[in-house]
């Protein structure tokens, strides 16, 4: 039997290979062991967090995405949940991440389960675990359930007509329409471009849309495990089809008052990006930052959380409005904790997972796509125009980051931290600093060495004052990681 672990966001691993039938059970029935366990009272979430506990009889709710097997995957798991005399609520169809979330919620159940591999590539699945407070569970949690699991696979004994299938979506987006601005949208001249990138919140965004009288087009919306051939990731490399759709429209409504924007969401609709009516993409950092800005204009407070591997304008913009600002590690658990126990207007991460206040502490790519929805209508200027306002605020700041399938991806950061560079590319390195693997800062951006904690990858993430710069300290980078090491001294 393989190795089950944990990473920053759930286990993952490939269809047949890792993630099998008799691996998922495994993972059931550590689960099970975990709710009866005596240690879980214990644990941070119930002692330090103040969570309230909620014994094994409120059951567990069980999503899952679009790839492939998942919805097998997740009866699987909700058979083997059963025999363990735990109850079970299974989606009667795919839903997105933040849907799942909130079932834990509206259910007021124990836990949640979600069968995904977020933006992984096809090949893969995975579980993410939800706690009491509808997000991702912290280390203690995880950690706990990985100790538990056992060797052997149980063989399910449940009969599938004993299972209960239950609506998510219907309850999330009545949550969803208390948190938008409807009047604002409705009175909106947008057409919206939506793409699902045929993950799992295909639909729920045009639903919002269509009540509103809101024009929109969506694009990879149809069923397509394998996702067209791209990772359901939303970065500028995957978006080919949404910036086709952008520039057709563009030439149709060349005399029209329409306004266009495009939103996307990833694989389990968790994580969001947008583009703007030329066919820029709109990334994670320029997001998290609209959203901020949009949410002072509504007159909330509270503190930033921001991830490691998030862009220097957040500090910029916390300055300014005079808000308290913590940074992470990366992994979204780290910005739950600061969201359950502390005062938190917004927090997110660099792969666009941002969760709101007023809203289950999780991330969530509808909310913020209709958010950024909402951005666009009140601002009655084109998409890019409100971005190059954003950037004449906070300077200029471009990013890039590049995924290298290293196998010693753990050596390469540690070699770092013991001697870092003085200069890459020409620039002069001013600071080091260690929360998540390595950021290197230069006098006007930074360059971030870290292994991934869910896949065999090195990401190097880089932001700076011109995107020309970016790519030569990621050229540089890389062909230092790839074994050049005479160029950051032996």
């Amino acid at each position: 039997m393989s190795a089950i672990r944990f990473g920053t966001d759930g286990w993952r691993g490939v269809i047949a290979r890792d993630f099998t039938f008799d691996s998922v059970g495994r993972v059931a029935a550590a689960i099970a062991e975990y709710l009866k366990s005596p240690q879980r009272r214990a644990l941070e979430v119930y002692k330090k967090w103040g969570v309230a506990y909620r014994p094994p009889e409120r059951g567990v709710v069980i999503g899952y995405d679009t790839r492939f097997l998942s919805e097998e995957f997740a009866i699987h798991l909700g058979r083997v949940l059963q025999d363990f005399e735990i109850p079970v609520w299974i989606a009667h169809e795919p839903v997105p991440t933040p849907a799942l979330s909130y079932a834990v919620h509206h259910h007021q159940a124990a836990l949640g389960v979600m069968v995904t591999a977020s933006h992984n590539p096809p090949e893969y699945n995975g579980i993410k675990i939800k706690v009491e407070y509808a997000s991702s569970a912290p280390p203690s949690v995880t950690q706990l359930i990985e100790s538990l699991i056992p060797a052997e696979a149980p063989t399910p004994k449940t009969p599938l007509n004993a299972l209960n299938f239950v609506d998510f979506k219907s309850p999330y987006l009545m949550r969803i329409r208390q948190l938008i601005d409807a009047d604002l949208l409705r009175q909106s001249d947008l057409c919206v471009v939506i793409d699902a990138m045929y993950g799992a919140a295909r639909g729920y965004i045009a639903e919002i849309l269509k009540e509103l009288g809101v024009e929109f087009l969506t694009v990879r919306h149809g069923d397509n495990p394998r996702f067209g051939g791209k990772n359901p990731e939303p970065i500028a490399k995957n978006l080919g089809p949404l910036r086709a759709v952008i520039a057709s429209e563009r030439l149709k409504r060349s005399k029209s008052a329409k306004r266009l924007i495009g939103v996307v969401t990833d694989g389990d609709g968790d994580r969001v990006a947008a583009m703007d009516e030329l066919g820029n993409i709109i990334d994670s950092h320029r997001c998290f930052a609209l959203i901020l800005k949009h949410l002072l204009k509504k007159g909330w407070r509270g503190k930033v959380v921001k991830s490691f591997a998030l862009s220097d304008m957040i500090d910029t913009l916390a300055v300014k409005n005079n808000l308290e600002l913590d940074e992470v590690p990366v992994g979204f658990k780290y910005i739950c904790e600061k969201m359950v126990r502390e005062d938190v207007l917004i927090g997110g991460e660099e792969s666009g997972g941002i969760a709101i206040k007023h809203h289950i502490p999780e991330r969530d790519g509808v909310l913020n796509s209709l958010l950024l929805c909402e951005i666009a209508a009140q601002a009655n200027k084109p998409v890019s125009e409100i971005v190059n306002d954003l950037l004449a605020e906070v300077g200029p700041h471009w990013y890039d980051r590049r995924d290298l399938h290293l196998e010693n991806r753990l050596e390469i950061v540690e070699r770092v931290k013991r001697r870092p560079p003085k200069q890459i590319a020409g620039l002069e390195v001013i600071k080091t600093e260690m929360l998540d693997g390595v950021k290197l800062r230069f006098p006007h951006g930074w360059l971030l060495l870290r292994a991934s904690g869910t896949e065999p990858l090195l990401r190097l993430y880089c932001e700076l004052d011109s995107l020309n710069k970016v790519r030569e300290v990621l050229d540089e980078a890389e062909r230092f990681a790839k074994g050049d090491v005479s160029l950051w001294g032996k």
